[in-house]
């Protein structure tokens, strides 16, 4: 059937979602009230089970499924008998039976006649496949470019014999022999479009769009509605879950009239594949070729030449949700009862007449046709919308350009016979789909209780029969959720079923107490009858209080057919404008002006006035008056300008605000910078933040000219530009520009631009912001066709290109108010990438000290709530009702054409009447006059002109621009052009004013600028305007504070959704001064002071309107307003007298725009405390109340119009001397005007008061009505109109819910369009279809997002500035006091390396000097001075690393790296090939034996492949036999001869093992020492770095094993390269024996450059600078004699270094930290192993004993950088008992030997060194602050604290000491001592009297043997209980002490 439409849309999820919702839902607390019908007796028939109600079979004929190529059925197709060919023509294929070829290769060259109207079309013959037969085709048969309004039937001509009038495809196809064996159908055969190429020659077209409008069938309860394409997705195959709901129900024991046939989707399964769609294309390509990019750009029904079914836009019926009405549906029809024979649903052919109906039927028709009446818009005053309900819907024919058929209320019945699916997963299915006469009745009872001026919103239906429903189901579906249900199927419910007998009479009863709103009409056999008799009572006047028709017939032995027709005005007005998308509402409107059909409406307006015309009335007024009012207006403008020019009076009240970052915005950039991290935390690895050094950024905006500068704007003074190093001082606008694009047609050249720039600069991060983002959400792919604007789908085309997706270096933050359209199931942004404005208040605290309040939409709603006392929402009764009165009168016109018209008169008689034309006030609204009279008023209550904006919204521009031209004339002729400005503002163009306002905001805003021109509305700060906005979206345009009034009443109203109707209503959000707390206290002293203004009434009063009373019962969610009105009507009366006191003397009226300030006035404020003030308290609180209350003229709507408009006569006064005498304000209580000094300018109260918004009355309505959780209507309705609904039964939103909830409510209850963008984002539900580099931040609008998003931006850079930083430790040297005062001068400051004779004789200096051994015991010689000052302890060893003082330091190309750093440079290095596969590497053992530990050690090597030509490998076993190791007369550039080795510990992430950029690339050899149980987290990290893995015995030592290791390992190493390359004949003493040392913390070295070029030898300068690692390593291994020298280090760095320290640049001390070892020299030396802290110190007075040099230079100096994790902070102690952690004091560490002490789980040398470190002075009391004593210890160094003093000395023969000649010791400490140790050695050394000795040992055996052995006991006395050991178990080995005193 050519006109019908289908095709199912599939979602995978459904079942699993649907099922979770209704869970949901009834899980909820609060039970749904039972239905009223379920409380109405209703007797069951006895011959209908309630299992039998869905299971009734009609006697109608079932049509085939009509598919393009035949498979549609499961059933075999009905044969089809051929007519026989007249005798004697030709029957060739491809030839006609004329003999003529129609072959489009043989004639496509030929001049082929066609008629005008008929389109040349290619026939495809099933025996010629290859080839296409011509045809000549009427148009009007034919689909549109969006698969729509086909007529039924055909009309063709032969091109071949040129025959003509072909009526029937069956004649036509039997002509050109296309020898069909099925049914001809012109959808099957008639295929391509053909055009003229550029040669001329007929080729192959576009593919003919009939898929997008066919039906699928008459489905069992009836075909599917005719607007919806339902488009299949992708690649939903049948799986999971949604099987069982795609194919007939195999269910025996399921009803028969709940079984699915196939008819009912598609037939087969394979219809569901994505590949396969009947044997055609994929549905994605089926889209493409269709052309459906209009398929939410219908027009309104047309005649039968040109329009066929509504190209309905929305899924729902009222204006309250544009795309409520929209047809997208997504549900299946699982439960529909089956209208299929009893034959189990076999399907049989419909006559082929069946198929041929009138255009306008959306719907299939069946009987006879009913004939639309001739004059029926003429009579009716409005086109009756009929929605088709169950059964069967006849044909329509005659006048069907009068009608609107839609199927919205069948998709909405059928959506909710899906319900019980849900459940059949728990067995058989005894929970039946809510009943067609449930459903129906339900309808009535809904349209019953709406009041007349309500539209009916298919969300409400939906709801209601959800709630029905689950309602009547509630105890089965409890069962099912506990248990599963037992096989027997049970009654569903208690509740009789209604009956198709009782239905007629229920409905009827229900119907029968609305006075006629709703008309049942009851038929017999077809609904032709009932529709007929609908036309004839309509035609004769009978149904004029009627707004809605039912039409039932049913009958007891078949199914009900039902329609509902909408004979309403108003209502189907509403309903069929609703259809028309934007840009037809646009063409349509456009159409009325330029046709001129809106000239009646002027002529009518004409009429209106008894003084004539309003043009002549203004003409005379001109002529009159023009002298007069020029200069009397010329005067009062201007002299304000002159008085700020003298400086005697300016006004002091405007004041432009500076930018600032408010503490909102910074929270919110936090929060953007916090997801960021995480993202680039994750181990996707989808952002490398160490690998960029900067960002750089654009901005995309819609491509409204206001916004583009407005972000110009705030870019430019944001200072970001500059902050982020992007440009330099003197910005240019053209270099800001750079940075913002406006998505227009010259967009594509600068996104061009930023991708290229991301490409050449990867090291830089791109953010790219997408502010408005909710704009321009249509895909691409819709937007190629030709009916399209250029800029839709630019943004997919841009912002979802490939190259923006796959590059590693962009970021796409989406920023918008409106989220909700990117929040589907098919979204790119993880919910988990999502970031909303935080909520101002959490439980009653303010968490942001803001100073002002944000005022938006839940604001605005909440002020017109009970008790509030400004309600600042408000619509204007008298407006709507000559609306509505118009619209009646002119039924063709469009209500926004009329709305628009009835505005401007306002506004035109408003501005007359204030300027003296009284009379002029009948013929506008009170509400029009306040906004007119404040508008003209408020420039003249300010020394300097500043006025208020009123903003009135016009979204159709064609309209606006009228408006525009017509206020602008009545301005001029009212000679008020220097009074206020009138503005177009239009998306597309700039802002144009007078140059007198130019001159004005110029001295205002102090702006010198000859050419400045406002580019923004924020610049038009306190200019008194009118500014016409229109576009048919705001496109993100923020206004001035001086906003007063935003005029909303013109605004769509009828095709609203969530996101249109919060975007306009965003207009108004303000920000208000947080000193006004609240505005209810204020109101209550106004009551005090003058009750009768009280009795005034705000523009609410459509409450009691005319109509009022009955809507007032009627409408279930209005709320009682915050003014009672009764009394409106006497005051009016009571003030009629008084109008004469407002005269000429009167002092000059505040405009209405005041409300706390004059309530504060009234009210005694304190506020206000000006002299003037005072004044005018005295003035009203005298009893001039009379004055005060006049100017709040009482309005009330218990008056009809007329007296509506002589209310309005009593606020103007006017006066022939100066029509500018008496300004009166018209306004409610909201706005008490108050008589106020001149000087009392607008503009203070700006910033504490928000707009006052004027809606529509429908809009009001939606938007102040709430549902049971207190949500306003207009949250629930579909957010936006190019998503869908996934599902009717979906649970409701609730207040409560946070915009996280909301979020995640939309991406499981929503789903994207074909036309939407992210459409074709599925991926079956996997994750992946999260794009990992995008984000959405939304919040309010107007509140900041602009400034968050900039603030975001500069710490997001000083956070990559702070990763390319780091924190280094920054200390002086210590113990500088006690070093040797010498004056003697060894080396030269200039001396590039020591001299070897002059650095022997050097002092070894045993201070420590490295800051980090600060807590360390101070080490003496006889050669220092020893200074006995207090050494206490500064701070605790614990607290060391956190307040050991650091210093910022930007990383320089020469620094160390951690894991985090990636860059190109470094990939090779780092192990990373580009696949982030690892590196080959392989295990190596390794073993050498050490007589001192007494057995063999066994070393493990992890070598990468890249790293294996370091080392030797035996040639057969591939065994490692040693390290390479090159010669000391070796000299290369590129390479470091010296091995490094980095021992570390808990640091594989943070260690900076990266020295590829320190050596500057150099061939080097890095060995990273790790500990057994840590070698694979080491290996992952750093694959290509060579491990040596310590014996499994050191993973508890510290790092004194892994330093013994190294050391010994090197030397074993050089034995073998010795012996190696002796071979080679190299002798023994050239092999290189240094190794470098290095902790895993150091990251940059320095060298002290010295100029000595001063005349002095002494004098010299120097600088410090960044230098490789690789030049000071080359520069000391080319060090002369440097095989010489035992160890060589250098500085710690500190930025407080001083000349003294750097003037010998050669010393001979402790180094640290990073060290060069001579492993030969230093062969009999060794670390100790079981050592933890100060292992170096130790070392180094090991070396110098032995005689060695040790040699620092000074000129070098390595930085440390601080390392919160890891190294020495790796070893917890704690209890070895319980788990817990429990902190133990050092005083815990040692016990007695053999007692119940805790045992601890740590090393005994780690506790004693601990112990000793915090409690030495319990072991060597005299020693505590002694440090002319110090304590003897020997062969040792061991940290006793700062307040003990040691002295060091070696027990080796020909060791260096120093003397101990005149030294008395105070203590004597021997720690695990060796044979070198005798008795004869330690009585040598003198000791004070009760000096105290601490032995330390192995065992408690060995303690005794080194008593007995040292003859201990000859001077010192021992007692049993001074013997202790380490708090130790037994199995690990404590180390036992035993103490003395000295005898």
């Amino acid at each position: 059937m050519g006109n019908s439409y289908a095709g199912q849309l599939k979602t995978t999820r459904f079942e699993e979602v649907l099922h979770n919702s209704i869970e949901a839902s009834l899980r909820s607390n609060n039970l749904v009230p039972r239905p009223i019908f379920s409380q109405l007796y209703l007797e069951a028939e006895q011959q209908l089970s309630s299992l039998e109600a869905g299971s009734r079979a009609d006697n109608e004929e079932e049509e085939e499924e009509e598919e393009e190529e035949g498979s549609e059925s499961s059933s075999p197709p009905v044969s089809y008998q051929m007519k026989p060919p007249p005798e004697g023509c030709c029957t060739t294929d491809g030839f006609c039976q004329a003999g003529k070829d129609l072959r489009l290769v043989s004639i496509s060259n030929e001049h082929i006649e066609v008629p005008s109207g008929f389109l040349l079309v290619g026939a495809k013959s099933p025996n010629l496949p290859e080839h296409l037969l011509v045809c000549a085709v009427d148009k009007r048969f034919l689909p549109d470019d969006n698969g729509r309004n086909a007529l039924l039937g055909f009309s063709g001509n032969c091109v071949g014999c040129g025959k003509k009038g072909f009526c029937y495809f069956t004649e036509f196809s039997n002509h050109i022999n296309l020898k069909l064996t099925t049914q001809p159908k012109k959808q099957k055969h008639l295929k391509y479009y053909l055009v003229r190429n550029a040669q001329g020659a007929l080729t192959k077209g576009s593919v003919i769009c009939w898929k997008g409008a066919e039906f699928r069938g008459r489905q069992s309860s009836s075909s599917t509605c005719s607007t919806t394409l339902f488009q299949l997705p992708e690649s939903s195959g049948i799986s999971g879950s949604t099987s069982s709901e795609l194919l007939p129900a195999a269910n025996t024991s399921t009803p028969a009239g709940t079984q699915q046939t196939a008819i009912d989707h598609n037939p087969s399964t394979a219809a569901f594949s994505s590949a396969v769609y009947n044997g055609k294309e994929s549905a994605k390509q089926q889209l493409v070729k269709s052309n459906l990019s209009a398929l939410t750009r219908p027009s309104v029904l047309g005649t039968l030449t040109n329009s066929g079914p509504p190209k309905k836009r929305h899924k729902g019926w009222s204006p309250e949700s544009p795309s409520s009405t929209e047809t997208w549906n997504l549900q299946l029809n699982p439960q529909a009862p089956n209208r299929a024979k009893n034959d189990g649903g076999s399907l049989s052919s419909l006559p082929h007449s069946a198929l041929m109906g009138p255009a306008s039927s959306p719907v299939v028709g069946s009987g006879e046709p009913v004939s639309v009446p001739d004059n029926l818009l003429k009579v009716c005053k409005a086109k009756p919308v009929i929605f088709k309900g169950h059964g069967n819907f006849p044909y329509l024919c005659g006048n069907i350009n009068d009608v609107i058929v839609s199927p919205l209320l069948y998709t909405c019945y059928r959506n909710s016979q899906s319900l019980s699916r849900a459940y059949e997963q728990y067995g058989t299915s005894t929970i039946q789909p809510i009943s067609e006469e449930m459903q129906l009745l339900l309808t009535v009872y809904y349209l019953v209780q709406l009041a007349s001026d309500q539209v009916p919103l298919i969300e409400d239906l939906e709801q209601i029969f959800m709630r029905s429903w689950r309602e009547s189901h509630l105890s089965e579906i409890r069962q099912y959720q506990q248990t599963v249900p037992q096989s027997i199927p049970q009654v569903p419910s208690q509740i009789a079923p209604v009956t198709s007998a009782q239905l007629p009479w229920l409905a009827g009863l229900a119907a029968s107490s609305c006075n006629d709103s709703v008309h049942i009409i009851e038929c017999t056999y077809s609904l032709a009858e009932g529709l007929s008799e609908m036309f004839k009572l309509l035609i004769e006047g009978k149904l004029t209080k009627t707004n809605y028709v039912v039409i039932i017939c049913a009958s007891r032995n078949r199914a009900i057919d039902s329609c509902i027709v909408i004979t309403g005005k108003y209502q189907a007005r509403i309903l069929s404008e609703s259809m028309l998308s934007p840009s037809d509402y646009q063409k349509e409107v456009n159409y009325q002006l330029v046709t001129g059909k809106v000239e009646t409406l002027g002529s009518f307006f004409s009429t209106l006035c008894p003084e004539g015309d309003i043009d002549l009335l203004l003409e005379k007024f001109y002529q009159e008056n023009q002298g007069h009012i020029s200069s009397s207006l010329s005067a009062s403008v201007n002299k304000p300008t002159a008085l700020n020019g003298t400086g005697t009076a300016a006004c002091t009240s405007y004041e432009i605000e500076r930018h600032q970052i408010r503490p909102f915005q910074l929270a919110v950039a936090q929060k953007l910078l916090s997801h960021i991290c995480s993202i680039a935390d994750s181990s996707t690895q989808n952002l490398d933040l160490g690998s960029f050094e900067k960002i750089d950024f654009l901005i995309c905006v819609p491509p409204s000219e206001v916004t583009y500068q407005q972000t110009l704007f705030h870019l430019w003074h944001s200072g970001i530009l500059l902050e982020l190093g992007l440009e330099k001082e003197h910005l240019t606008k053209q270099r800001v520009e750079q940075y913002v694009m406006k998505l227009d047609a010259e967009a594509q050249i600068k996104f061009k631009a930023f991708l290229q720039n991301s490409m050449q600069n990867p090291h830089t991060l791109f953010v790219l912001i997408h502010d408005h983002a909710h704009w321009d959400l249509m895909s691409a792919m819709h937007s190629l066709y030709p009916q399209t604007e250029l800029s839709t789908g630019l943004v997919d085309r841009l912002l979802n290109c490939r190259e923006v997706k796959e590059a590693p270096n962009i970021v796409t933050l989406h920023v918008t108010s409106f989220p909700y359209a990117l929040q589907t199931q098919h979204t790119h942004i993880s919910p988990y990438n999502e970031i909303h404005w935080p909520s101002s208040y959490s439980n009653g605290v303010d968490l942001y000290q803001e100073s002002k309040k944000y005022f938006g939409l839940s604001e605005f709603i909440e002020s017109t709530l009970s008790g509030h006392s400004i309600p600042l929402l408000r619509y204007d009764s008298s407006f709507e009702a000559m609306v509505m009165a118009l619209g009646k009168r002119f039924p063709r016109l469009h209500s926004a054409v009329i709305r628009t018209f009835v505005l401007i008169q306002h506004y035109s008689a408003a501005m007359m009447a204030v300027c003296g034309l009284s009379q002029m006030k009948n013929y506008t609204s009170v509400e029009t006059l306040e906004i007119t009279q404040n508008l003209i008023n408020s420039s003249r209550q300010c020394p300097s002109g500043h006025g208020l904006m009123v903003v009135l919204r016009i979204p159709c521009t064609p309209l606006a621009a009228v408006a525009y031209e017509r206020l602008y004339n009545v301005r001029e002729r009212l000679a008020l052009e220097d009074n206020f400005e009138i503005i177009l503002g239009s998306p597309n163009s700039g802002i144009t004013i007078g140059k007198h306002f130019v001159e004005q905001l110029k001295i205002w805003q102090k702006i010198e600028d000859v050419d400045w021109r406002p580019q923004t509305y924020l610049e038009l700060e306190g200019l008194p305007c009118i500014l016409i906005f229109s576009g048919m979206d705001p496109q993100g345009e923020s206004l001035p504070r001086s906003l007063r009034y935003c005029d909303l009443r013109l605004i769509n109203s009828s095709s609203l959704v969530r996101t249109t109707l919060e975007q306009e209503l965003g207009l108004a959000a303000y920000f208000v001064s947080s000193e006004i707390h609240t505005e209810k206290a204020v109101v209550s002293d106004v009551v005090e002071s003058d009750p009768e203004k009280l009795s005034s009434t705000d523009n609410e009063d459509e409450e009691i309107a005319t109509e009022g009373s009955a809507s007032e019962k009627r409408s279930p969610m209005k709320r009682e307003r915050s003014r009672s009105y009764d009394s409106a009507s006497s005051s009016l009366s009571s003030k009629a007298s008084i109008t004469a006191f407002c005269s000429e003397s009167s002092p000059p009226l505040i405009a209405a725009g005041d409300t706390a300030k004059s309530h504060q006035v009234l009210s005694n404020s304190a506020e206000e405390t000006t002299d003037n003030c005072e004044k005018q308290k005295q003035k009203v609180d005298k009893g001039a109340q009379t004055t005060v209350s006049k100017h709040l003229p009482p309005v009330t709507e218990q008056l009809d119009t007329n007296q509506n408009i002589k209310s309005a006569q009593i606020s103007i006064t006017s006066s022939s001397s100066s029509p500018f005498s008496s300004s009166s304000s018209s306004s409610a209580p909201t706005h008490n005007s108050f008589i106020l000094q001149t000087s009392q300018c607008f503009m203070t109260k700006a910033s504490k008061q928000p707009p006052i918004v004027f809606l529509p009355k429908l809009v009001y309505d939606i938007i102040t009505s709430t549902d049971s959780s207190g949500l306003p209507k207009s949250s629930s309705l579909l957010p936006y109109h190019s998503v869908m609904w996934a599902s009717s039964f979906r649970p409701l939103m609730s207040k409560m819910m946070t915009c996280t909830e909301q979020s995640l409510y939309y991406r499981q209850w929503t789903v994207p369009k074909p036309i939407h963008m992210d459409y074709n984002n599925r991926n079956e539900g996997r994750m992946d279809t999260f794009h990992p580099r995008r984000l959405l931040l939304s919040g309010p609008p107007q509140i900041g997002k602009t400034g968050a998003y900039l603030q975001f931006l500069s710490i997001l850079s000083r956070m990559l500035i702070r990763l390319t930083e780091v924190d280094v430790y920054d200390e002086e040297e210590i113990n500088i006091s006690i070093k040797e005062e010498s004056d003697q001068s060894y080396h030269q400051p200039g001396d590039t390396w020591p001299d070897l004779e002059t650095f022997k004789k050097i002092p070894f200096d045993y201070t420590i000097h490295d800051p980090k051994y600060e807590d360390a015991s101070l080490i003496c010689s006889k050669l220092q001075t020893i200074n006995s000052e207090d050494r206490s302890m500064r701070r605790r060893q614990e607290d060391m690393y956190t307040r050991r003082q650091t210093t910022r330091m930007r990383l320089s190309k020469y620094a160390a790296y951690n894991t985090y750093h990636h860059c190109e440079q470094c990939h090779q290095y780092m192990g990373f090939n580009p696949r982030y596969q690892l590196y080959e590497s392989t295990l190596h053992a390794f073993a050498f034996s050490y007589s001192m530990l007494g057995e063999e050690i066994q070393l493990h090597f992890i070598i990468p492949k890249s790293k294996e030509h370091h080392f030797v490998f035996s040639q057969p076993g591939r065994q490692l036999e040693s390290m390479r190791l090159p010669l000391v007369t070796d000299k290369s550039e590129d390479y470091i001869k010296s091995p490094t080795f980095t021992p570390t510990t808990g640091r594989h992430e943070h260690g900076l093992f990266n020295l590829y950029h320190a050596m500057d690339g150099a061939s080097h050899l890095h060995v990273l020492v790790v500990k057994e149980y840590e070698m694979a987290i080491y290996k992952k990290y750093w694959p290509n770095h060579i491990m040596l893995v310590l014996p499994s015995i050191f993973n508890s030592a510290g790092v004194g094993a892994a330093h013994f290791l190294i050391k010994e390992l090197s030397y074993h190493n050089l034995e073998l390269e010795r012996n190696r390359q002796e071979e080679l004949g190299i002798k023994p003493q050239d092999i290189w024996p240094f190794i470098v040392i290095s902790d895993d913390s150091c990251v940059m070295w320095n060298a002290v450059e010295v100029d000595c070029s001063g005349d002095r030898k002494s004098d010299y300068t120097w600088t410090e600078r960044n230098v490789s690692l690789k030049q000071i390593l080359q520069r000391i291994e080319a060090t002369p004699n440097v095989t010489h020298y035992a160890l060589i280090g250098m500085r710690k760095w500190s930025s407080k270094t001083n000349s003294a320290e750097i003037k010998e640049p050669f010393s001979c001390c402790h180094v640290h930290d990073f060290i060069m070892l001579n492993v030969d020299l230093t062969q009999n030396v060794q670390y100790n192993q079981n050592r933890f802290t100060c292992d170096d110190v130790d070392f180094n007075l090991r070396v110098h004993s032995a005689g060695l040099l040790i040699c620092r230079f000074n000129h070098f100096s390595v930085m440390k950088k601080q390392i919160a994790v890891g190294g020495q902070r790796s070893f917890h102690i704690k209890s070895k008992v319980s788990d817990t952690p429990v902190s133990i004091s050092p005083a815990q560490y040692i016990c007695a030997p053999d007692s119940k002490h805790t045992f601890l789980a740590a090393p005994a040398q780690l506790l004693l060194e601990k112990y000793l470190q915090y409690h030495s002075h319990r072991f060597f009391p005299l020693s505590l602050k002694n440090y002319g004593h110090p304590v003897l210890s020997v062969d040792c160094y061991l940290n006793l604290g700062p307040q003990i003093a040691v002295c060091y000395v070696s027990s080796r023969p020909h060791s260096l000491n120093i003397s101990s000649s005149g030294l008395t010791f105070s203590g004597l400490l021997l720690y695990l001592c060796d044979s070198f140790v005798v008795a004869s050695f330690l009585k040598k050394f003198h000791f004070l009297k009760g000096a105290t000795l601490c032995v330390i040992c192995q065992d408690r055996n060995s303690l005794r043997q080194t008593v007995v052995r040292l003859e201990l006991e000859d001077e010192w006395q021992f007692r049993l209980r001074d013997e202790f050991q380490t708090a130790n178990a037994k199995e690990d080995r404590p180390l036992f002490f035993l103490t003395g005193r000295h005898i």
